[in-house]
C-alpha cells in the first residue's frame, strides 16, 4: 500500500523545485554574461588591417570558453599619420565584462595617443598615466610596435607583456629581448625602454597573448618554445603570415586554453636580408 506524502515531503519537493529554478536562472545569467563579453570583445577589435606593400598582417582570436573566463585580450594594427604602422597586442587583468570594457578603453587610448607621440616608449608612458588617472582597479599588459615600412625598422616597447617571437628565412628564430616595464595602469610616471629591430626578407614577427602559450597543460617557457619553432619553420619554408597565425592559434589548444588567445603575425618579403 503506497505511503501518503507527508507535509515534510511536500516541503522538500518545493525546496528542490526552487533550487532547480534558481540554478537554471544562474546558468542562463552566466551564459548571457559570456555572450555579452564576447560580443564586446569582437565589436572592439579592428575589422580591417593596414594594406601595406611587402608587409603582410594576419590575426587570429579565440575567446576562452570556460565559465566567465572571457577577458580583455586585444590586437590592433593601424596606419599612423606619418605613414608608419602601429601594432599593439595586450591583455587586461580579469575575466568578466568589466575587463572586456576596460580593454576597449586601453585600445582606444593607444590609438588616440599614437598619432601625437614620438615612439612606443612615450606612448606606453602616456597611456599608463591616463589609465592610472581613471582610478580603475584593473591593469593591462601590452606590447606596442611602430613599423617604418620604408626601412623595415621596428621600434618596440613592452609593458609587462609576454615577449614577441621573431624568425628569419635563414633559419634563425627567438624571442624579443627588449627590457620592458610594468603593466599599464598600476603606477604613474613609468619609463618604458624602446628596442629596435629590422624585419627582413622572409622574416616574421609574432605578437601574442599569454593564453596562447600558458595554461594548465603547458608552462609558458614550453609554450613560447613551441611558437619559436613554428615561426622558424614557417620563415624557412616561405609560408604566408596567415598560415603561421593559424598554426599558432591551433597550438594554443595544447596549453589548456582557459584564457583568451590572440595572435598577430607580420611577415615581410621584399627587402635585403639583415639579421635582427
Amino acid at each position: 500500500m503506497p505511503r501518503k506524502r507527508s507535509t515534510d515531503d511536500d516541503e522538500l519537493l518545493a525546496r528542490l523545485r526552487s533550487l532547480t529554478a534558481q540554478a537554471r536562472e544562474r546558468a542562463e545569467y552566466q551564459r548571457s554574461q559570456v555572450e555579452l563579453a564576447i560580443a564586446l570583445q569582437r565589436g572592439m577589435l579592428p575589422r580591417d588591417l593596414p594594406d601595406t606593400p611587402r608587409f603582410h598582417l594576419a590575426v587570429r582570436y579565440a575567446p576562452a570558453c570556460f565559465g566567465l573566463n572571457v577577458g580583455g585580450d586585444w590586437y590592433d594594427a593601424f596606419t599612423l599619420p606619418d605613414g608608419h604602422i602601429g601594432l599593439s597586442i595586450g591583455d587586461v587583468q580579469g575575466h568578466n565584462i568589466e575587463a572586456a570594457a576596460f580593454m576597449g578603453q586601453v585600445r582606444a587610448a593607444l590609438r588616440a595617443l599614437a598619432s601625437v607621440t614620438g615612439g612606443p616608449g612615450e606612448l606606453l608612458a602616456r597611456t599608463n598615466d591616463l589609465l592610472v588617472s581613471l582610478g580603475s582597479d584593473l591593469f593591462a599588459t601590452c606590447t606596442f610596435m611602430r613599423l617604418d615600412p620604408e626601412t623595415g625598422v621596428l621600434e618596440s616597447a613592452r609593458a609587462g607583456h609576454v615577449p614577441f617571437v621573431w624568425a628569419t628565412a635563414d633559419g634563425k628564430s627567438g624571442l624579443g629581448e627588449d627590457e620592458g616595464g610594468p603593466p599599464l595602469g598600476i603606477e604613474p610616471g613609468i619609463d618604458y625602454p624602446v628596442a629596435r629591430y629590422r624585419l627582413t626578407t622572409g622574416g616574421m614577427v609574432v605578437l601574442l597573448t599569454d593564453g596562447v602559450v600558458e595554461g594548465p597543460s603547458m608552462p609558458i617557457e614550453e609554450g613560447l618554445d613551441q611558437v619559436v619553432r613554428l615561426a622558424g619553420v614557417a620563415a624557412v619554408a616561405g609560408l604566408e603570415a596567415q598560415s603561421l597565425a593559424a598554426a599558432v592559434i591551433k597550438g594554443a589548444e595544447r596549453v589548456g586554453h582557459e584564457d583568451d588567445a590572440a595572435v598577430l603575425v607580420m611577415g615581410h618579403d621584399d627587402l635585403d636580408t639583415t639579421t635582427p
